[in-house]
C-alpha cells in the first residue's frame, strides 16, 4: 500500500499544480510550447507546466490617471491639462499579443493626443467647449488602441491650469464684459423709455385739453397727502379746459364766474 499511496499522492499533487483558477472577471491566454493556442474562461483550467503557460488578463473596466501635461494652444497660450481614461480590454489575446503593456502604451497614447488636441483650439475655445475637445481625444484615442483590442470607454478633461497672470488678465475682461452687458442694457432701457414717454407726449398733443386734465389729475394726487404743499404754475388754457368740462355738464356761467 505504502508505494500505491505515494503514486496517488504524486499524481493528485501534480494535479493540483497543473490547476489554474480563472476568475469571473478574467480571461486566460493560453501558449503551448510559446505559440498561442486560444483564450480561457473562467473556471478551472489545466496548464501543463513546461509545456504551456497562461497569462491571465483583467477585463474590468480601469481607469488611466493622465498627469499634467503642457501643452501650447492655438493662441500660443501655454497651459497644463490633466485627464482621466476608462478602458475595457475587448480582446484579452490582442492586449498581450500586440503590446508589451497595454496600460503604459495607452496611457501615453491618451498624453500625445491631448497635447496635440490642445494645440489646435484656442483657450477661449478649450475653456468653453471641454467636453467637446474630451469627446475628441476620446475618439483619437480609442482609434489608436484598436489593434490593441482595448475600448476606449470615456475620456474626461479634470482641469485646465493657466498662468496666474493670465487669469488676472481673463478675470479683468470679464468684467469688462460685464460692464458692457450692463451699459447697453441700461442704454436699452432708457431707449424704450424715452419712446414711451415720446408717444405719450404726441398721444396728449393730439388731445384737445388732455395735457391740462393730466396736469389736474397729478394735483389730485398729490392732494390726497396733506403733508404735501406745492405750487403749481397753471397755464390759462387750464381754465379754458374747465370751462369746456363745466359747459359739458350745464353748469351755469354764474357758478364758473371765478374760474
Amino acid at each position: 500500500m505504502g508505494p500505491i499511496l505515494g503514486i496517488v499522492t504524486f499524481f493528485v499533487v501534480l494535479v493540483l499544480l497543473m490547476l489554474k483558477q480563472i476568475n469571473q472577471y478574467e480571461r486566460g491566454v493560453m501558449f503551448t510550447l510559446g505559440r498561442f493556442t486560444g483564450i480561457k474562461e473562467p473556471g478551472w483550467r489545466i496548464v501543463v507546466p513546461v509545456f504551456q503557460s497562461l497569462t491571465k488578463v483583467d477585463i474590468r473596466t480601469k481607469a488611466v490617471d493622465v498627469p499634467d501635461q503642457e501643452a501650447i494652444t492655438k493662441d500660443n497660450i501655454p497651459v497644463k491639462i490633466n485627464a482621466v481614461v476608462y478602458y475595457k480590454i475587448q480582446d484579452a489575446s490582442k492586449a498581450i499579443l500586440e503590446v508589451e503593456n497595454f496600460f503604459w502604451a495607452t496611457s501615453q497614447v491618451a498624453q500625445t493626443t491631448m497635447r496635440n488636441a490642445v494645440g489646435e483650439v484656442t483657450l477661449d475655445e478649450l475653456l468653453q467647449n471641454r467636453a467637446g475637445i474630451a469627446e475628441k481625444i476620446k475618439a483619437t484615442v480609442d482609434r489608436q488602441t484598436d489593434p490593441w483590442g482595448i475600448d476606449v470607454e470615456s475620456l474626461e478633461l479634470k482641469d485646465v491650469i493657466i498662468p496666474e497672470n493670465l487669469k488676472r488678465t481673463i478675470s479683468k475682461e470679464a468684467e469688462a464684459e460685464r460692464e458692457k452687458r450692463a451699459v447697453i442694457i441700461t442704454a436699452e432701457g432708457e431707449k424704450m423709455a424715452a419712446k414711451n414717454i415720446t408717444e405719450a407726449a404726441q398721444m396728449l398733443a393730439t388731445a384737445p385739453g388732455a395735457l391740462h386734465l393730466r396736469t389736474l389729475q397729478a394735483i389730485n394726487d398729490l392732494s390726497s397727502d396733506q403733508s404735501n404743499t406745492t405750487i403749481w404754475m397753471v397755464p390759462v388754457e387750464g381754465f379754458a379746459a374747465l370751462r369746456g368740462i363745466a359747459d359739458k355738464l350745464g353748469v351755469k356761467s354764474s357758478d364758473t364766474k371765478d374760474i
